[in-house]
């Protein structure tokens, strides 16, 4: 089985973690008897000589050897190997892999008749991406299903027909024909609901118009004829990479995965999915519900929509006496901010039932405010503030509470006594003090709390403080919102300090002196720290004509070939000093129309331009009308990104007068 394994020069070879030479150990390992040492084996393999899908000499070594124990009868756990094959060979293959995959190809097809189970279903995958002969594999694949007996074999067959005809368009009519078949009966509701999901993908044209319906219907059917509840993936009991991998898979992987290919085929049809989704949601079963909640995130955080209904759904899971299930809901609304409204009854039962989920305390780490909570809070519903007036009360105060109290706006003013008080009692030389105390100085801000001024002029006294900047800046801005006349000294004082643009930019909103101010400003717009730079071109835009010596310096940094913000920025302010709104439009269009992430505030400008933002209502109008959220974009997701859109939305009506 390992000929030639000794003669191949590992040491010379690299891994992820450096020489190559513990790979023929990791290759013994997977013809273990022990089953622990053929998954630590496999993690070996994934983790550092496939590591994160990389591919290195040692890899494209290990190759042939992974055919060798692929095609070992006597072994176990073969699908794992020809599955790190696929890997390796994989769509988006460096190198040689796909070449050297492709090579041992043969072997997928008789695999495909395998006495392994496992082996069976993950072979037709295999089959279809790496023998380059279209005709024949077609035939083994239509020779199998008719054959094959297993119910998981069968579901693999079924998705290797959809991306055969993917990948070989020219011979796709006879492949659909075969899922035409499969998605009827006397197939079974498992068998055809995959089939109606590749059919969606490939032949959209070739569905049912009741597709909706029908799946839902086939998902019941299926849960029916299941005679014992779903249960975890086999495996997985070592702590190894794959091990983790497999306790996280979806208590039914087989449901989980057939519903969000037919998700994932419907994309954009909206009302199709949230109708799915709704009939998933109201399923007798468990684990169907718990699917749905799983898949209903992308179709969130992708696509504009009414969801009401599926929400609402959702937040009936928080009642249930599952785990798993709650904690998917809980973690399907926590995004969701204002959407989750729906859910708010559910969320307080939950909060109110189960205190010791109000925070949540961390092995390592700060403690944070718990996902019920903080999802209850961000809906913005009143019932969370005496629970969190009961948090900032006890002796351990998450880190995020004031971040997520913000959120509240002016509704968050009953907490502020509290909020002060806990300001109050931060030690000023505590390193920890500026993490906690910004927090805190934002949700006073946003409370609109001017009696926070005492607590925060006493944070001021350690401005000179490594690592306080942030701290000081958020201090001056919170005094400049308050427009507190008992922060003119100490913020006069500051305008010597390196904190002198902060300090400028609140003067300013205190007292409107601006010969105590443009100096500092104006200085600063060639300062090479972003967070200066912006802090003063705002505070010059709010100057208004007082700030005219700053039009050079604008005037070249919007017409220049810098940063879309950064040139958006200056043109805004520099409207707002001398009303060129031509200038201003001729820079907000184009990196508008380049940039979705910087729409949001470029809309907040647009609003207050009033009139002056006419000639851009088009690109507002075009927003509006958008059903794909501005912030699916292909450069990742965060938690904020549903409310971002939402309140580019709302701003984009406001701008139209339609709110």
């Amino acid at each position: 089985m390992f000929t030639g394994i000794d003669e191949v020069d590992w040491a010379s070879m690299r891994h992820a973690y450096g020489s190559a030479e513990d790979v023929p150990g990791l290759l013994r390992g997977l013809a273990s008897a022990d089953p622990a040492e053929r998954e630590s084996s496999l993690d070996g393999l994934y983790g550092a000589v496939h590591h994160q899908g990389d591919v290195y000499d040692s890899t494209l070594a290990c190759v042939p050897f992974l055919f060798t124990l692929a095609a070992a009868e006597e072994l176990p756990d073969r699908g794992a190997v020809v599955e790190l094959l696929v890997s390796i060979g994989g769509e988006a293959g460096a190198g040689d892999a796909p070449a050297a995959v492709r090579a041992g190809a043969e072997l997928f097809g008789r695999l495909t008749g395998d006495r392994d189970v496992g082996v069976r279903r993950t072979a037709p995958g295999a089959l279809v991406r790496f023998l380059d002969e279209p005709a024949r594999v077609l035939d083994l694949l239509r020779e199998r299903i008719t054959v094959e007996r297993d119910d998981r074999v069968l579901l693999a067959l079924t998705e290797s027909l959809g991306l055969y005809t993917r990948r070989h368009p020219a011979h796709a009519d006879a492949a659909v024909d075969l899922l035409m078949a499969q998605s009827t009966p006397p197939y079974g509701p498992e068998l055809r609901l995959a089939a109606l999901g590749q059919l969606a993908a490939c032949a959209p044209d070739r569905i049912p118009a009741d597709l909706v319906p029908t799946a839902v219907r086939l998902l019941q059917e299926r849960s029916e004829r299941r005679d014992r509840p779903p249960v975890a993936c086999a495996g997985g009991h070592t702590d190894t990479l794959v091990g983790r991998l497999r306790r996280l898979r979806p208590s039914d992987e087989a449901g989980s995965q057939l519903l969000r290919t037919l998700h994932q085929a419907l994309d954009s049809r909206v009302t199709d999915r949230i109708a799915l989704l709704v009939g998933q949601l109201s399923s007798p079963d468990r684990a169907d519900r718990c699917n749905a909640v799983w898949m209903s995130s992308g179709l969130f955080r992708t696509w504009r929509a009414d969801y009401r209904r599926p929400v609402a759904l959702i937040g009936a899971q928080l009642g249930e006496d599952d785990d798993r299930l709650r904690e998917a809901a809980v973690s399907a609304l926590k995004p969701l901010f204002a959407l989750a409204a729906p859910a708010a009854d559910g969320l307080h039962a939950l909060v109110t039932a189960r205190p010791e989920l109000w925070v949540r305390q961390w092995e390592h780490g700060a403690p944070s405010l718990g996902d019920p909570l903080t999802a209850l809070v961000r809906c913005g519903d009143a019932r969370a503030l005496p629970v969190l007036g009961e948090v900032l009360a006890g002796a351990v105060v998450p880190h995020d509470l004031g971040h997520e109290v913000a959120g509240l706006g002016a509704a968050a003013l009953p907490l502020a006594p509290a909020l002060r008080r806990r300001l109050g009692s931060l030690a000023l030389d505590a390193p920890g003090t500026p993490a906690r105390a910004i927090p805190l100085l934002r949700a006073l801000v946003a409370a609109g709390d001017s009696d926070a001024a005492a607590e925060t002029l006493r944070l001021l006294r350690g401005a000179g403080a490594p690592g306080r900047d942030l701290l000081v800046e958020q201090a001056a801005r919170a005094l400049g919102s308050w427009r507190s006349a008992e922060a003119v000294p100490v913020l006069r004082g500051l305008l010597d300090s390196p904190h002198a643009v902060a300090a400028a930019a609140a003067l300013w909103s205190v007292e409107r002196d601006a010969s105590a101010v443009l100096p500092v400003l104006l200085g600063a717009l060639t300062a090479p720290e972003a967070r200066q730079w912006e802090t003063a071109v705002g505070a010059l835009g709010r100057l208004g004509p007082r700030a005219h010596d700053a039009l050079p310096a604008l005037r070249r940094v919007a017409e220049a070939a810098g940063p879309p913000g950064r040139r958006a920025t200056a043109a805004y302010a520099r409207w707002r000093i001398d009303g060129d709104t031509d200038a201003c439009h001729a820079v907000l269009r184009p990196v508008w129309e380049g940039g979705p992430r910087l729409r949001r505030p470029l809309a907040g400008w647009l609003r207050a331009m009033g009139p002056a933002a006419a000639p851009l209502r088009d690109l507002v109008a075009a927003e509006l009308a958008a059903p794909k959220r501005h912030t699916a974009t292909s450069d990742g997701y965060a938690s904020h990104d549903i409310a971002h859109d939402e309140e580019l939305l709302d701003l984009c009506r406001e701008v139209l007068g339609e709110s």
